[in-house]
């Protein structure tokens, strides 16, 4: 994606370029925090309607209008799913808000974040307040600074009951580009629990370029032997303009067994109240629209460390 600011008579904008056919322009009232980390630039802005909002080298991440909708998605159907999640790792997440919605449930005992941008952290636990609701602090947190491949390969027998993979997208050169394929997803299979659940952000989920969703999908399918069920589902997240892709990745348990009314003895059993992911709504989320469904068999193709996705729009 190519991106650039400027201004006109009007204010303030934001130009993100998604696709050839695609440029999205969002209105900035007021730039609250910019810098710069080893890794990327960030920028926290305050925007009409959106509200304050984080741009990584000025592409939009997340904003405080519907954050929710996507750490919901992120979170809450893995967590929710299995009966009893008391180890979570989260790989990336920056903003803190995966790793809040994981300790929401009563039951977790540990979560070991692993994110490789320490300077973006900092910054997030000072100015992203709203995001993290004080989940670095809290004391069934552990926070490393590493890549998050590696830290996988090292945690084989590890029996994380939750691994949510919240990570960017794999732009070539980038610290995520070898976090989306068959030998990565082996690894975090060896690290799970015997009933363990895997899910992990897979990009839009639109007709637009639903590329790397079916790619993901397709490699996930190709793990029978780890993963026998294979979901994926989506959210509608307005900052991003379209629905986006989340696939969950099973050893044992299927989310289309959950009925509504255990959906809700969970939460409540857990404490978790939720604005998106609802009983109501979690059959809808796992219903993916024909497109997609074409999308996996036209567009997937098994994803290895030799022939990994690139993210090119």
């Amino acid at each position: 994606m190519s991106n650039r600011l400027f201004s006109q008579s009007t204010g303030m904008f934001i130009a993100e370029t998604h696709t050839d056919a695609v440029t999205w322009y969002f209105s900035v009232d007021k730039f609250l925090v910019e810098g710069k980390t080893k890794y990327q630039q960030y920028q926290i802005v305050d925007m009409p309607t959106f509200g304050k909002t984080l741009f990584l080298d000025y592409k939009i991440q997340s904003s405080l209008l519907d954050e929710y909708v996507y750490h919901e998605s992120m979170v809450q159907p893995a967590m929710t799913l299995h009966p009893n999640p008391k180890k979570v790792l989260v790989c990336g997440g920056g903003e803190g808000s995966t790793l809040a919605h994981a300790l929401s449930h009563n039951t977790v005992e540990s979560a070991t974040m692993v994110d490789l941008d320490e300077e973006l952290i900092d910054m997030v636990k000072v100015h992203m307040p709203e995001w993290h609701r004080g989940s670095f602090d809290d004391p069934r947190t552990t926070l490393v600074h590493q890549d998050a491949r590696k830290w996988v390969e090292d945690k084989k027998g590890e029996n994380y009951d939750v691994i949510l993979s919240d990570l960017p997208g794999p732009i070539e050169g980038g610290p995520a580009l070898y976090l989306y394929t068959q030998e990565y997803f082996q690894h975090v299979a060896e690290a799970l629990s015997d009933d363990g659940i895997f899910v992990l952000q897979s990009g839009a989920c639109n007709e637009t370029y639903p590329y790397c969703f079916a790619c993901v999908h397709k490699t996930l399918e190709s793990l029978k032997e780890h993963f026998p069920v294979v979901r994926g589902y989506y959210g509608l997240v307005t900052t991003f303009q379209m629905p986006w892709g989340f696939i969950l990745a099973s050893k044992k348990h299927d989310p289309l067994d959950l009925t509504p009314e255990e959906i809700a003895k969970r939460l409540e059993a857990r404490g978790v109240t939720n604005n998106y992911y609802t009983p109501r709504f979690h059959q809808a989320m796992f219903t993916l629209p024909e497109y997609m469904i074409k999308a996996i068999d036209a567009h997937g193709r098994v994803l290895t460390d030799a022939e990994p996705f690139i993210w090119d729009a």
